[in-house]
């Protein structure tokens, strides 16, 4: 496929509903060739898919477990060159500190850290060797300021933002910009959980009176995507919950 027919290739991870869905979407819109991520079910993805003009390619759904090296080894084989990784996938957990298992632990940080690091490592060869490239990373609110009864998962996402920061420092020589978007509470299928009291409390917290939707996310990672000069930044995406 010619790369020069679409304006870069894009690979996002855990592409297959929610905030992943959104940012495959928006990119194949602005005419990117989208790889899009999936690990179980692609029902959602497949109803994007069939969406747009079946003359012209625009996803092309990939399957891996993006915490396994082995899979990430062989999406990136089967992808090779991309332009532009955005690190999404990711899971959360409401639970007390006290009831957090070690295999939760473990298994938060294996998907939600991990796979940042096996994802940008196997895809950044190719960046290197173009002197060019742009990396992604889909932190949390929770990763900036700590959220109670998720200490596992705001320990992983303020690890995605100090891998973000420290790698933006060691890539920026090679013209490699590496950015990190920390969403605040967006109406996708991770904030079920939450009660209509939490709901309610949340909503007179953040001063636009709202939670975020999928395209708001989207739509800072295009910004990201196409920016020249900015790296080793958070944007802080949360209607003013955390200024």
């Amino acid at each position: 496929m010619k790369k020069d027919v679409y304006r870069g290739r894009v690979l996002v991870t855990g592409a297959s509903r929610g905030i992943g869905l959104e940012i495959t979407k928006i990119f194949a819109e602005n005419q990117y060739l989208v790889y899009a991520n999936y690990h179980k079910n692609m029902n959602e993805l497949n109803g994007v898919i069939s969406g747009f003009n079946q003359e012209k390619t625009f996803i092309i759904p990939v399957m891996a477990d993006v915490s396994n090296e082995t899979d990430v080894a062989e999406m990136i084989s089967k992808v090779g060159e991309i332009d532009i990784l955005i690190n999404n996938a990711g899971i959360s957990q409401f639970k007390m500190f006290m009831d957090i298992t070690e295999e939760d632990w473990d298994q938060m940080l294996r998907i939600n850290l991990k796979s940042v690091y096996l994802c940008t490592q196997a895809a950044i060869r190719y960046m290197l060797s173009n002197k060019k490239g742009k990396i992604i990373n889909i932190s949390s609110i929770w990763g900036v300021t700590g959220g109670a009864c998720e200490v596992h998962y705001s320990a992983a996402k303020a690890g995605v933002i100090g891998f973000t920061k420290a790698l933006a420092k060691e890539m920026g020589p090679s013209g490699i910009q590496v950015n990190c978007i920390a969403p605040g509470a967006v109406d996708t299928d991770m904030n079920k959980e939450l009660s209509k009291a939490d709901r309610k409390v949340l909503l007179e917290e953040t001063p636009l009176k709202k939670m975020g939707t999928p395209a708001d996310i989207a739509k800072a990672a295009l910004f990201l995507a196409q920016d020249e000069f900015t790296t080793g930044e958070v944007l802080n995406i949360n209607g003013g919950l955390y200024i």
